[in-house]
Parts: C-alpha cells; sequence; structure tokens
C-alpha cells in the first residue's frame, strides 16, 4: 500500500492535523539562514522583479501575483505567491477542457495537474519552464512562511493523500526547492513525493540542504519534468 494512502477514521484525521507538531526541521540554524539568503536575493533580483511585473502587466494584463493557500509548519495555513502564469478566467477554461477531455479528466483526477494546461499563458508557459514564476516565495521565505529547502507545499486536500506522512511534513516549512524538484518534479508518482518529503525530514542536515540548492540549479537549466 503506498505512502499516501488516505486517512478513513475522522477522528484520527482530526488528531493529524491538530496535535502539537515537532521542533522545526533545521531548528534556528535553518531560519536564520532563510531569512539572511532571503533578503540578500530579493535585492540582487529586485531589477528581474520589476521587469517580470512588467511583463505580464503589459502582455496578459490582470493582477501580476497570484495567491495560492498552502499548508505550512504545524498545518498551519498561509498564502503561496507567484507570478501569474495562467489566463485570469482559468477555473472557466479548466472546467470547460476537463468537461470535453475525459484523458485530461483523468490526469487532473490523478496528479491535480496537465501536461497540456489550457489555462496558462505563453508567458506563463516561459516562467514555468525557467521556474521564474516562484520567485515572489522569496517573501514568503523572508516572512518565514516557507524555507528555502523543505517539502513540497501542498494543498488542504493533500492532507488526505499524504495520510500518516503528515506528521512528517508539518515538521517542516515548504521548500522553494527540494528533494521532489531536485528528482524530476511532474515525472516523479505522487506516492514517491511524500516518501522524498519523508527521508527529508528524517534525514535533514544544513549540509543536505546546500546540495540541495546546488542540485536546483542544473534542475532548473534542464527544465525536466516542468509543465
Amino acid at each position: 500500500m503506498g505512502l499516501a494512502v488516505a486517512i478513513q477514521d475522522s477522528t484520527d484525521f482530526a488528531a493529524l492535523i491538530t496535535d502539537a507538531p515537532d521542533a522545526p526541521v533545521g531548528g534556528r540554524i535553518k531560519r536564520v539562514f532563510d531569512f539572511c539568503a532571503g533578503v540578500c536575493a530579493v535585492v540582487l533580483v529586485a531589477p528581474l522583479l520589476l521587469l517580470l511585473s512588467l511583463l505580464i502587466l503589459f502582455m496578459d494584463g490582470g493582477p501580476v501575483l497570484i495567491r495560492h493557500m498552502r499548508v505550512g509548519r504545524g498545518g498551519a495555513k498561509f498564502s503561496c505567491y507567484k507570478f501569474r502564469s495562467m489566463v485570469v478566467n482559468g477555473d472557466e477554461v479548466l472546467r470547460a477542457h476537463l468537461a470535453s477531455n475525459p484523458a485530461a479528466l483523468e490526469e487532473w483526477t490523478l496528479t491535480r495537474k496537465l501536461a497540456l494546461d489550457p489555462r496558462v499563458t505563453q508567458l506563463g508557459r516561459i516562467l514555468r519552464k525557467t521556474s521564474l514564476d516562484e520567485l515572489p516565495q522569496l517573501f514568503n521565505i523572508i516572512a518565514g512562511d516557507m524555507s528555502f529547502v523543505g517539502p513540497r507545499p501542498i494543498v488542504e486536500e493533500e492532507i488526505y493523500r499524504y495520510g500518516s506522512a503528515f506528521r512528517e511534513y508539518r515538521r517542516a516549512r515548504p521548500g522553494l526547492t527540494g528533494r521532489w524538484q531536485v528528482s524530476g518534479r511532474n515525472d516523479t508518482g505522487y506516492d514517491q513525493r511524500v516518501a522524498l518529503d519523508q527521508d527529508y525530514v528524517a534525514n535533514w542536515s544544513f549540509a543536505r540542504d546546500l546540495v540541495i540548492l546546488m542540485l536546483t540549479v542544473p534542475a532548473v537549466i534542464k527544465a525536466r519534468g516542468v509543465y
């Protein structure tokens, strides 16, 4: 049976998301690194952030940033920031696409992702392929909602799919990058993603974080598993 087994007992599920979590993975050293490196990164990429904001505004119109609710350390929800890479009426476009395409509906049901997503704009495809759409998450890192390295940020509906593995997930702040991002991203199955998150928490070390950060650069350049 896979790791992402749904929790059937509602009492067990309630306890899973309300029990006090253990001390955060990495402790103070990880948090200090995230804050200092995050501030430095924002200063360095500020011109790029401005350029991308203007491109989105003039090419696609509408809001520059989007906020997705994600589950963070201890099960707390937070707003995860990204550059907008989809059309403004994305929900309507998705519903129409899934209603007329059974194969896409099956893919969406299994992974909550689409290899050929009709909602993604032309500029958005470039932003996603290069992971530039995730740059605003630097502000999440500075605020303490996220870390440079950690588990893949999940939405509340995914807690059921994590099952008991959610106990490990909530010990860490979600990461801008992590084991999943350097292991093929969307090419990995869901259970494998969960296993990678569990392994990260169980075997955390600062040196391992630095290795993952270094591996992220070639992973982004190759754009493997990105869509």
